[in-house]
């Protein structure tokens, strides 16, 4: 692959005197070091542009993740073993109980990984500003394209924190010692000014960046980030602006800002050579022992044996700490290796949920539907789930053993969660992920794992962070709110219909799928829900838009509870932001924090 690599001499040299310290009074700033000590030439320019890539990444693709996606309707944090193992301490589990608060220790430790990101983009921003490219053998375009191609990341990694905690950011461009305050006391006016902040970023810099070069920041990834916050305005700022959104998306579709179109087979926006698929339009290059990132996408789901089933010797361990949201309640009777024989979906009667139940949303002709499979004699591979009995070698070989609670028996993942042997608690009709046995819940395999064979390490695929069919979900969203259900049916199917055979597609182009009658709001949820599992962005870009976030109905919300506390359907409204963390605001006076979370 042609990648764009890390300098990493660069990436210690900006670290040592960037400005990270929105909660750190004490960092010391070395914001009068001569840049020109470490800038010789354009190529010692793009190193220290390079290395930003890594740092961003890494601060998106771990914490943000767990917030974004823990916290919303398709995949849970659950503990096993009686509840006992997995639990830690409720870290993560409060995501997706939606039960944190300013005091939980996720929502520091995600506020710490925040801003490093943005110190290193506003110092390496003022160095190049007060360069001059005649000495450094460049042009003066090419250096102002290195400048907005900083200012984009800045803005991308301003518009991740800002999904998360809105209006009480600090707005933080300089590299100045002192730390700011947040931008205005007001939260809506705080949210106003983040808001206008990225947008004039965006649109001061996209005509000077690179096009069609996929690990960098490019006109098309520029476009599609304002394309973004429009379509989620109401929810950042109180303002529709889906109209403007849809004649964006048109002319990213159209080939304005790069050529792009829908990958016939949706492997190759998640394989190897992704950086080659027409559809993705920019992702982090990600490499072993450089930007090492790859294993957040698969090890968190599964066994600590995984490499049997998967043929390989990684270093990396399984979690076993997260699944995809069950489809069935735990009715019936009890099996021996988990799970009952007759449970009840909850797309059905008496629950009709139009959100979770993950697996059975997807069409049973779907030929992602099925568990991830790797052929070796021709180095490809199918499905992208793992269920029921897992054996060696793909499913073909010996019983897998399962651990915990089950230590000995076999390894059968079901589409259930709940205490299945009713130890530390007896087995309800619905529970929460607090009490997920070792074989509850299915695991998901989106990003394929190649056996040794192959001599491909999957931690070397890239991360996708814009692909085109975000366009198309989004102007077929726009559409759908105009009343336009069969332009948006039309938008979204010709994307749909790389998942089914021809002769599948002639019937399932006009069935909208399990759990739904019409084309209409819900079947569009769902359909963000399904193309983009997994993907780190469940929350921001389907949920709260829909004011389901909160006020939606999923699996065990309004149906269980854990040592006398009740989940209620509706949950309080204030967690549609997050809390500043408690540590913050001791450390920073300036900062305000989310008015909902201020106890009298």
């Amino acid at each position: 692959m042609n990648k764009l690599k890390y300098n990493w001499l660069f990436a210690v040299l900006l670290g040592s005197f960037s400005l990270t310290s929105c909660f750190n009074l004490d960092e010391e700033v070395f914001d009068e070091v001569d840049a020109t000590i470490y800038y010789s030439d354009e190529s010692s320019v793009k190193g220290a542009v390079a290395s930003i890539y890594d740092t961003g990444a890494h601060s998106y693709v771990e914490y943000f993740y767990y917030l974004q996606e823990f916290s919303a309707d398709q995949i849970a944090w659950r503990s096993w073993n009686a509840g006992l193992w997995g639990y830690d301490e409720a870290q993560k589990f409060v995501l997706s109980s939606q039960t944190w608060t300013p005091e939980s220790i996720i929502i520091r430790q995600t506020w710490q990984t925040a801003w490093e990101t943005i110190g290193l983009c506003n110092t390496l921003i003022n160095d190049l500003q007060n360069l001059d490219p005649a000495t450094l053998k460049m042009t003066p375009e090419a250096m102002t394209s290195y400048i907005s191609e900083v200012r984009t990341l800045r803005a991308w990694a301003y518009y991740n924190i800002f999904e998360i905690w809105g209006g009480v950011l600090p707005l933080n461009t300089s590299v100045s010692s002192e730390v700011p305050p947040s931008v205005d006391p007001d939260f809506d006016t705080g949210c106003k000014m983040i808001y206008d902040f990225i947008i004039t970023e965006l649109d001061e810099t996209w005509a000077n960046l690179p096009i069609n070069e996929v690990n960098r920041m490019n006109q098309a990834a520029n476009r599609v980030m304002k394309a973004r916050l429009l379509l989620n305005s109401e929810v950042f700022i109180k303002e529709n602006h889906y109209s403007e959104c849809a004649t964006l998306c048109q002319e990213i579709i159209n080939g304005n800002y790069g050529t792009y179109s829908i990958a016939d087979d949706y492997r190759d926006i998640y394989g190897i050579n992704n950086t080659e698929c027409p559809e993705v339009i920019m992702a982090f290059a990600c490499e072993v022992g450089q930007l090492n990132i790859g294993w957040m996408r698969n090890m968190p789901f599964m066994p600590y044996n995984c490499w049997e089933y998967f043929g390989g010797t990684y270093s990396q361990s399984g979690w076993n700490c997260v699944v995809l949201s069950p489809s069935y309640d735990n009715s019936g009777v009890v099996q021996p290796l988990g799970g009952t024989d007759n449970p009840v979906s909850f797309l059905s009667a008496p629950y009709n949920d139009k959100l979770g139940a993950v697996y059975e949303r997807f069409d049973n002709r779907d030929i992602r539907k099925q568990n991830f499979v790797y052929n070796t004699s021709n180095n490809t591979y199918k499905g992208m789930f793992l269920k029921g009995a897992m054996k060696a070698n793909w499913g073909a070989g010996a019983a897998l053993e399962a651990d915990a609670d089950r230590q000995g028996q076999a390894l059968v993942y079901v589409d259930q969660v709940g205490t299945f042997q009713n130890l530390g608690r007896t087995l309800e009709p619905v529970m929460s992920p607090r009490w997920g046995e070792t074989n509850s819940g299915l695991r998901m395999v989106k990003y394929p794992v190649y056996p040794e064979s192959a001599g491909i390490d999957f931690q070397d695929i890239d991360e996708v962070e814009f692909r085109l069919s975000e366009v198309v979900y989004m102007l077929a969203e726009c559409k759908m709110r105009t009343g336009d259900a069969e332009g948006a049916k039309s938008l979204v199917n010709s994307v749909r219909q790389r998942y089914f055979s021809t002769s599948d597609w002639a019937t399932a182009q006009n069935d909208p799928g399990p759990g739904f009658t019409a084309f209409d709001m819900d079947w569009m949820l769902s359909q963000w829900g399904i193309e983009y599992l997994g993907e780190g962005r469940r929350r921001r870009t389907d949920l709260r838009r829909y004011d389901k976030f909160t006020q939606g109905q999923w699996w065990f919300f309004g149906r269980a509870n854990d040592t006398g506390f009740s989940y209620p359907a509706q949950r309080d409204r204030k967690y549609e932001w997050y809390p500043l963390p408690a540590t913050a605001l001791l450390v920073n006076p300036g900062l305000v924090q989310n008015p909902n979370y201020v106890t009298n």
